[in-house]
């Protein structure tokens, strides 16, 4: 291990000082400089060869540059047929009377267990537990965060809902969470599970809410258990993945020890593998916890209540600022569930910074292990009886306080002012405007003017610059299954809406990253606005957007750059604070000024954390692709929620199958294919 690291130090101090002590020698080392041509020429050329042979034949048999006809499938007559099938027998089946039944039942007596519970604590019960919990976790200062949010929750006068969303957050979240680390667990062991499930994988997370909201509803009918399932489709593949990734980083040294010792299979796993791994499962249940709430208002379209059911009945009536009213707790709950999980995953303590945070991590120190939870569980029954025996379980009326009013007066300001007419820069209208004639347009026109077989031929060329033969070939089969579906152009006039907002999202993403990891300053002013930006409902800013920028394409992508945007941010921040600080030290070292460690050490050597903020961009972008339709975005969005609202199976699950389609070729070609380099990564390991 140590030759290792000094082998690396080593040809990472000659790479830095090669750039930085001295310009590129241009009549230099052009064996060096050419290497990466020549394996994208070895790549390409057995391609072109394999492509100049096939596209005159597949001109011959199918000319023009539509999808042909004779190679499309209609699904809309077997769907329809499933779904009426489902109709017929869904109360007498067997199927559904005694395995989705009791999954069913199941359901809903978990969330009706725990919403009965949060209600007999009464709201001091409530919040006590919570500041309680946070104390324990990270410190007074989180603890203080905790209390206000949920005081807040009742101050708007949104308790009861809260506590229904909480109660079904809860038995959502620990179904996503043990059916994520059950596939994660298979995934990390297992390098043939792990290749089996990352399209299972793939197809969960990007597959749109509204898309498997239909057969969930045609299956289990509208009401809470629909909602949870969908919830867990959604949230567990965070889970999974992240648990599968900490399972295969674990320390390959002390996997050695462990083995060298004579423990078994399953000693080393739960000796070894999960406590190396805690960090990453963490996190994982930080991601579930957020993207589960993310879809609060969007399973409230098919009954699950709570405050969804509050933002969404206000924006069907327009009301922005009733839908604030309900949304805001939404983001509180997510940004003290977020603090805590970090803080859990960071170590105790870590978080709770100076001052206050600092004497509840003394009064930790006190409290240790299981005495502190049983004071704090001590605390929390006495409160709860306190409130019991006083009758004020209930939240009071008189400490609420009505925001919608001076809400819907802010947001009408913004509309009259800043829609049209601003000198100079002019209005949110024209910008709109200009970006769908200067950008959406000429990249939908551009892209449904290309020949179907160039788009294959494009896509696979790409693929198989950054990937392998095999990805280039997912890749390509993923755009052809669409061009079967039928829904060739419309998927091109989405992938158009995709691009552009993912070109956007990267240019601010990465340049408020790189301000980010630059300035400590900067990441704490920009947190609480990625928190936001991360947690509100879509369907809650949805409203502020199209009264900026009107009903069309540009809003919906507008839409998708602020919810892709926190994750790009945060990952390009992440990416370039976790630089290797030898290499640092070693550019500052040798005089180079700020932007030259950016430009030559930080960047590169941040490579893979930039593609996957890249990746993990088109995924969040597409996820919105669903509720851009619902402003004017058209294209499979559009399908996919004409679908549910008409009980289409075939429209609905068609467009949403082209949308995963066009997810896993994306995916594809911004996540470039590394098991080869890991491979002699892990032979030069093994040699030092």
């Amino acid at each position: 291990m140590t030759a290792a690291t000094a082998a690396t130090t080593a040809s990472t101090e000659t790479a830095e000082t090669a750039a930085t002590t001295a310009p590129v020698d241009r009549g230099g080392p052009p064996a060096v400089l050419s290497s990466p041509r020549r394996r994208a020429l070895a790549k390409l050329l057995p391609f072109a060869v394999f492509a100049a042979v096939l596209v005159p034949l597949a001109l011959t048999r199918w000319p023009g540059t539509a999808w042909p006809d004779a190679l499309t499938v209609d699904l809309s007559a077997p769907l329809g047929g499933a779904g009426d099938w489902i109709i017929d027998n869904r109360d007498s089946h067997p199927l559904f009377l005694y395995f989705f039944g009791h999954i069913s039942n199941a359901v809903v007596l978990a969330v009706r267990g725990v919403y009965l519970l949060l209600l007999a604590a009464g709201w001091a019960g409530v919040t006590v537990a919570a500041g309680l919990i946070a104390w324990r976790v990270a410190g007074v200062r989180l603890a203080l965060t905790a209390v206000v949010s949920f005081a807040v929750c009742g101050v708007l006068g949104m308790w009861v809902p809260t506590m229904q969303t909480l109660a079904l957050m809860v038995v959502a979240v620990t179904a996503s969470v043990v059916l994520g680390a059950l596939l994660g667990l298979a995934a990390g062991l297992s390098d043939r599970l792990y290749r089996a499930l990352r399209p299972l994988l793939d197809t969960m997370q990007v597959l749109p809410a509204f898309a498997y909201l239909l057969p969930v509803v045609l299956v289990f009918g509208i009401g809470v258990p629909a909602a949870v399932l969908a919830t867990v489709v959604y949230a567990a593949p965070p889970m999974a993945r992240l648990t599968a990734l900490g399972l295969r980083e674990a320390d390959r040294g002390v996997m050695e020890a462990v083995s060298s010792l004579g423990a078994t299979a399953g000693q080393r796993l739960l000796t070894a593998r999960l406590p190396l791994a805690r960090e990453r499962l963490l996190l994982g249940l930080n991601q579930t916890i957020m993207m589960a709430l993310s879809m609060a208002v969007i399973a409230s379209v098919i009954g699950a209540g709570g405050l969804g059911d509050r933002v969404y009945q206000a924006l069907a009536s327009v009301d922005v600022g009733a839908a604030l009213a309900a949304g805001l707790p939404i983001v509180l709950l997510a940004v003290v569930l977020d603090r805590t999980t970090a803080a859990a995953a960071a170590g105790s303590g870590s978080g709770s910074g100076s001052g206050a945070g600092d004497r509840g991590g003394r009064g930790r120190g006190r409290l240790r292990g299981r005495g502190g939870w049983a004071v704090a569980a001590v605390v929390t029954a006495a409160v709860t009886v306190a409130g019991r025996l006083a009758d004020r379980l209930d939240w009071p009326e008189t400490w609420t306080a009505n925001i919608a009013e001076p809400v819907n007066r802010a947001v009408d300001w913004m509309t009259a002012h800043l829609y049209s007419g601003v000198p100079v820069i002019g209005g949110t209208a024209d910008w709109a405007g200009r970006f769908t004639t200067w950008v959406l347009d000429p990249l939908r026109g551009g892209l449904q003017a290309l020949p179907w077989w160039a788009v294959l031929l494009l896509v696979a060329a790409l693929a198989l610059l950054i990937g392998t033969w095999r990805t280039a070939l997912t890749a390509v089969l993923a755009m052809t299954a669409i061009g079967v579906l039928g829904v060739w152009k419309p998927s091109l006039d989405t992938l158009s809406q995709v691009l552009a907002a993912v070109a956007v999202t990267l240019v601010i993403g990465f340049a408020a990253g790189i301000a980010a990891a630059r300035s400590s300053r900067v990441e704490a002013l920009l947190r609480p606005v990625l928190d936001v930006f991360q947690t509100l409902p879509q369907f809650v800013y949805l409203i502020p957007v199209v009264a900026l920028f009107g009903v069309g394409r540009a809003p919906a992508v507008a839409a998708a750059v602020v919810y892709a945007l926190p994750a790009v941010v945060r990952i390009t921040t992440q990416g370039l604070r976790q630089v290797d600080p030898a290499a640092m030290e070693s550019a500052r070292s040798l005089g180079a000024t700020g932007t030259q460690q950016l430009r030559q050490v930080q960047l590169p050597l941040a490579r893979p954390a930039l593609r996957l903020a890249l990746n993990q961009g088109v995924v969040l972008v597409l996820a919105v692709v669903i509720i851009g339709g619902l402003v004017g975005g058209g294209a499979l969005g559009y399908d996919v929620v004409f679908g549910l609202a008409q009980g289409d199976l075939a429209t609905g699950l068609v467009a949403g199958a082209a949308i995963v389609c066009l997810g896993l070729m994306l995916d594809r070609v911004t996540q470039p294919t590394e098991r080869r380099t890991e491979r002699r990564t892990g032979r030069t390991r093994k040699a030092a």
